[in-house]
C-alpha cells in the first residue's frame, strides 16, 4: 500500500505550471512558470556527455538508421572541453555477426556507413579517438579503401592515407586555430598512429586561416 503522500499528493508539470493535486483539488503553484517548465525541459532534453573511462556503445538500430545520437554529448562542447577528449573516445558497436562470418567490423557495409556519416557531421572525430588499441586506425578504415591481412592487418590503399592525412590535418589545425586553440600535438600523435611522422617545420609558414571558412 502507497503512503499518505503519494496517496494524496501528485505532482505534474502541465502548459508550463506546476500544479499539485491533492484531494481532488487543484492548485496552481504561483512560484513556477513557463521559465521554469523551459529549464526542465531543456535539463531533460539535453545530450547526455559520455564517460571516457567506458566505450559509448553504438547499437544495431542506431547503426541501420544512421542515427548519431550517442555523439550529441560530445558535440554539444565547446571546442576547449572537446580537445580534453583527444585519444580517449571508444566505440563500441553493438552489431550481430554469426561466428562464421570472417570480416572485420571496417568490412561491414552498415558500420561504415554509420562511420562515414558520423565523419562527415563530426570531422573532430578521429582525434578524440583512442590511438594505441585501434579505434581511430579502424575509424579511419571505415572511411578509406583497404584490405585486412590476418598477418599485417589493415593495409589501405595506395595514396589514400597519403591524401586523407593531410586533408584531415589542414581542417581540424584551421577549426582550432579559429577558437584560439592549439591541437597540433593531438594531430601529431593521430598521425604518427596512422604511420606518418611530421617533419618538425611541417607547421611552420602556413598562410593565416580565412576570417570566416566553413568548417566544423
Amino acid at each position: 500500500m502507497g503512503s499518505h503522500h503519494e496517496s494524496n499528493q501528485n505532482f505534474n508539470l502541465v502548459h508550463g505550471v506546476l500544479q499539485t493535486k491533492q484531494q481532488g483539488h487543484s492548485l496552481a503553484s504561483p512560484g513556477y512558470g513557463p521559465a521554469l517548465a523551459q529549464a526542465l525541459s531543456q535539463l531533460l532534453m539535453a545530450p547526455s556527455l559520455p564517460s571516457p573511462e567506458i566505450p559509448l556503445v553504438i547499437s544495431s538500430d542506431q547503426i541501420r538508421r544512421l542515427d548519431l545520437s550517442p555523439l550529441l554529448g560530445l558535440a554539444s562542447l565547446p571546442p576547449e572541453q572537446l580537445l580534453d577528449w583527444a585519444g580517449r573516445l571508444e566505440l563500441d558497436f553493438s552489431w550481430p555477426r554469426p561466428e562464421e562470418d570472417p570480416r572485420e567490423l571496417s568490412e561491414v557495409p552498415e558500420l561504415r556507413l554509420w562511420s562515414l556519416r558520423a565523419d562527415a557531421l563530426y570531422p573532430w572525430l578521429p582525434l578524440l579517438l583512442e590511438r594505441r588499441q585501434g579505434q581511430l586506425t579502424r575509424h579511419v578504415a571505415m572511411l578509406l579503401p583497404h584490405g585486412f591481412s590476418r598477418s599485417e592487418g589493415i593495409r589501405f590503399a595506395a595514396d589514400s592515407l597519403d591524401l586523407w592525412i593531410p586533408h584531415r590535418l589542414f581542417l581540424l589545425e584551421a577549426w582550432a586555430r579559429r577558437h584560439g586553440l592549439d591541437c597540433r600535438q593531438g594531430l601529431a600523435q593521430m598521425a604518427a598512429v596512422l604511420g606518418f611522422e611530421l617533419e618538425s617545420g611541417f607547421w611552420e609558414g602556413w598562410a593565416a586561416v580565412p576570417s570566416s571558412p566553413t568548417g566544423p
